[in-house]
């Protein structure tokens, strides 16, 4: 198995990879550093420890994972990164360790992560997400499973972002994206439900009838929030709405910051 080593690969005595590792010419793994079976990591590739990396990912030339938190509250404490199953990291892209004690930042699995990514301390990504190229997260964002976002944009610290959500190119996300709906804008709006996106989830026709009904509810009513949560109770119940007003509610809470609003001043008002 030492030919899938490449001979100027520099491999720490204190990382543990799994004999099926492919490492590339000049890759840096450092100590602290465990990697599952079937990764492959490509040349100029440095991870650094504490850092954990699942089954099948394919870490691509030039990416930095595991490396400090840009953050001037990191004081050293043992952080980490933890990566799931079958990622797709491409060229450059870097994840940093969080910054408090004993905190991780976390990748799940079946995440496509496109060049120039930059995932800061704390952030959370879930499952299937797609970042496109020159995106930049800033500390404890959260994404939820199946979104996708569009490149060259920047989303701010604190910043969650819903299931099966759509962020359009270059867009600036300063606050909460809704699950199911499609953002875009500078400032950005909400424009619409991630219709494409649905229907590709395997969604039944009912359950996107009940979402455009909560659509049409949260941004063409002219209701406020409060309101449009008492309306959304009365919709036929199913697990997107329950998701969707769960979102809603805890964006409101405080550390949040707040939802992005619809593209008509009158949609979703949140009271003062």
């Amino acid at each position: 198995m030492a030919t899938l080593i490449h001979p100027t690969a520099v491999i720490h005595p204190g990382a543990e990879l799994h004999p099926t590792v492919q490492i590339g010419a000049y890759a840096v793994i450092g100590d602290n550093v465990k990697v599952g079976p079937g990764t492959t990591i490509g040349a100029h590739v440095v991870l650094e420890g504490p850092t954990e990396i699942g089954a099948r990912n394919q870490i691509f030339p030039g990416a930095v994972i595991g490396s400090e938190p840009q953050d001037l509250k990191y004081d050293g404490a043992p952080t980490g990164v933890k990566i799931g199953d079958d990622n797709r990291i491409r060229e450059y892209v870097t994840i940093n360790r969080a910054t408090g004690a004993g905190e991780a930042t976390v990748v799940g699995s079946s995440n496509l992560l496109m060049a120039y990514v930059h995932v800061a301390h704390n952030c959370v990504l879930g499952d299937s997400v797609v970042i496109a190229n020159g995106v930049a997260l800033a500390g404890h964002v959260h994404i939820e499973s199946r979104a996708t976002i569009g490149g060259v944009l920047g989303i701010h610290q604190f910043v969650h972002i819903g299931r099966l959500a759509m962020v359009g190119g270059m867009s600036r996300i300063d606050r909460d994206v809704p699950p199911y709906m499609l953002i875009e804008g500078n400032p950005s709006r909400v424009r619409s439900l991630n219709l494409v996106g649905l229907k590709r989830s395997g969604m039944t026709a009912d359950e996107i009838g009940q979402l455009k009904k909560a659509f049409r509810t949260l941004y063409r009513s002219g209701y406020t929030l409060t309101q449009s949560l008492e309306h959304l109770d009365l919709l036929s119940d199913n697990q997107h709405l329950q998701h969707l007003r769960r979102f809603l509610q805890l964006s409101q809470m405080e550390g949040r910051r707040g939802l992005i609003p619809g593209r008509r001043t009158k949609g979703l008002q949140v009271e003062g």
